[in-house]
């Protein structure tokens, strides 16, 4: 299962790139969680969380990112910020991939996927 996780995060640190992010950290660890990828859409600085399947027969990989996981994906996003003691402006994307074993990839990049 973490090979497909692995293999979502490094397409999706390819999509942001393209997409003109800059990357600033992936699998940011802490005693409490980790965050996928840090990035940064010009000033703001952007805490994405991927979520990688390779069906829908559970569902959207987005529809999995609920409001517990939200709180705390913001608790670590606090905690970086505090600790690298960064004062831009922030938001939280959702990036939600499915990987097909045959036919093409699907990406869908929620933007401000919820609020600090």
């Amino acid at each position: 299962m973490r090979a497909l996780g692995t293999s979502g995060e490094e397409l999706a640190s390819h999509f942001l790139e393209k997409k003109g992010y800059r990357i600033i950290e992936r699998n940011y660890k802490t005693p409490i969680g980790e965050i996928d990828i840090i990035a940064k859409d010009r000033e703001i600085i952007v805490f994405v969380e991927v979520k990688t399947r390779t069906d829908i027969s559970f569902g959207y990989p987005f529809e999995s990112v609920h409001a517990k996981k939200q709180h705390k994906l913001k608790n670590l996003a606090l905690l970086y910020m505090k600790k690298k003691r960064i004062q831009s402006p922030a938001r939280f994307d959702v990036l939600s991939i499915i990987l097909r074993k045959n036919g093409p990839s699907e990406i869908e990049h929620i933007k401000d996927a919820f609020e600090v």
